[in-house]
This record gives C-alpha cells, structure tokens and sequence, in this order.
C-alpha cells in the first residue's frame, strides 16, 4: 500500500503542471482530468465518507474552495503530496453510494487545550446527509480516531498522546468487537488479559480501517471495487479548519 501511495505521488508531480498566469501572481495547478477507477488509501491519512452520490453537494456542504476537476489518480497523488496536500481536499466520484472527502487538512481530534472543530463538522454535515463517518490514522502521531453522524445522533471516538481526546455517544458493536481494552495503560506491551490473550489497549491503523470497513468502506479496499470510472475535484481546503487552541480566561 506505501509503494502504491508513492506511485501515485510521483505521477501526480509529473501529471500536475504549474502554471504562472498571465499578469497574475497566483500559481494555478493543472490536474488529470480523465475518469479512472477508485484508488486505495488511508495509512498517514484523514477522511470523510458521506452517504450521498451528489459530490457537488458535498463540495458544497464542506466549504471545499476553488474546485478543480480531477481523477482518483491525481486527487490522491495530490492530497499525499507534501507540498500540495497540507491545504487541500480531494473530494471523490460516488463509490458504492459514498462519496469521500480525504486530506490531512481535514480537522483531527486535538485534545483539551485545542478547539473542538471535528464534531461541529459532522453536525453540519449531518443537517444535510443521513450519515457520515470520520476517520484518522497517524501511526506516527499516535492518533486514530473514528466517528459517525447517523439521522442526527453522533458516535465519536479519538486516541492521541495524552489518551482518550474524544469520546462522545454510545460504543458501537463495531467497535466493541475489536477486544480493545481501553485503558490508562500506555506503552505496555506483552501484558496478558485474563484468557490469556494479548491485551490490546490501544487503537491501531488496522483498528481504523476494521471499522470503516464494517461500517461502510474499507479505503486501503477501494481498488477491488466493481465502481465505474469517475471524476472529484481537488479543492482548497476551508480556513476555519485550522487548528485553533482555546483561548485562556482570566
């Protein structure tokens, strides 16, 4: 799945080609746009999957700005891309009657001392779509997180370095099938529970992808898919995701 990620990184700088306007100081970026099949993806990575097949709505509905037209190929390449993916989004053609929303500029659970700017979003979102799902995997940063927003009841749940930074509405039996064991027991390893299995107390990116799989669909999947080709768009990602911390009160 990596080598699969850096392929499509290297063909999207090849594919992608800046060009200076005339007259103009912005730099507008050219994408493939010739429908191809879905790509896989998810490791290092942040998503949205929304129940709908209208991407313009969800384009519109997230705020996406300056859409492009773009293929899987190049919208991934692109959100992967160190110097292109920070500030935008790629959102995908419908597979399966779900539209994805992918980039790491997307909002990430933060903790206390950071605003909130995950659940707002799927609450927005749930005003116009009967579900959406939220995913994150940073093995790396030690995050992962998973949610969804179903006709207006919300289920939440996020890891990072200080533990539990979110958790909102009743577990899943999705997720209570993972046999994670939730506890305030950080970097122990090796340790036993009491049927002499391995005790796992700490989500993992396979966790992520498991629940994403059994809710709706598994990304790192999306190549074996009997899905039409397609066309997204890459668009800038809003500015109101920004991380943000609170703002201390006398």
């Amino acid at each position: 799945m990596t080598a699969f990620i850096a392929i499509l990184i290297i063909a999207t700088i090849a594919i992608a080609s800046l060009v200076l306007a005339p007259h103009a100081a912005e730099r507008q970026v050219i994408f493939d746009n010739s429908p191809d099949k879905p790509c896989g993806f998810g490791p290092d990575m942040t998503w949205l999957a929304i129940k709908t097949n209208d991407y313009a709505a969800v384009i519109d509905a997230v705020g996406g700005v300056h859409p492009i037209a773009a293929n899987w190929n190049s919208g991934i390449g692109t959100i992967y891309n160190d110097e292109f993916g920070p500030n935008r989004i790629f959102v995908s053609s419908p597979v399966d009657g779900w539209v994805f929303v992918i980039g790491t500029a997307l909002p990430h659970p933060q903790g206390r001392a950071f605003v909130d700017k995950c659940t707002p979003l799927l609450v927005h979102l749930g005003e116009r779509f009967k579900e959406i799902q939220y995913f994150a995997s940073y093995p790396d940063l030690d995050l992962f997180a998973w949610a969804k927003m179903v006709s207006g009841r919300i289920r939440a749940f996020g890891v990072g370095d200080e533990g539990v930074i979110w958790n909102r509405g009743r577990t899943t039996r999705e997720e209570r099938n993972l046999g994670l064991k939730l506890f305030e027991l950080r970097g122990v390893r090796g340790r036993k529970g009491d049927a002499g299995g391995e005790l796992l107390m700490h989500p993992t990116q396979e966790h992520v992808m498991r629940v994403a799989g059994h809710w709706g669909i598994n990304p790192t999947l999306l190549d074996t898919t009997e899905a039409p080709e397609g066309l997204g768009a890459v668009c800038l990602a809003p500015s109101a995701w920004r991380t943000e911390r609170l703002r201390k009160t006398a």
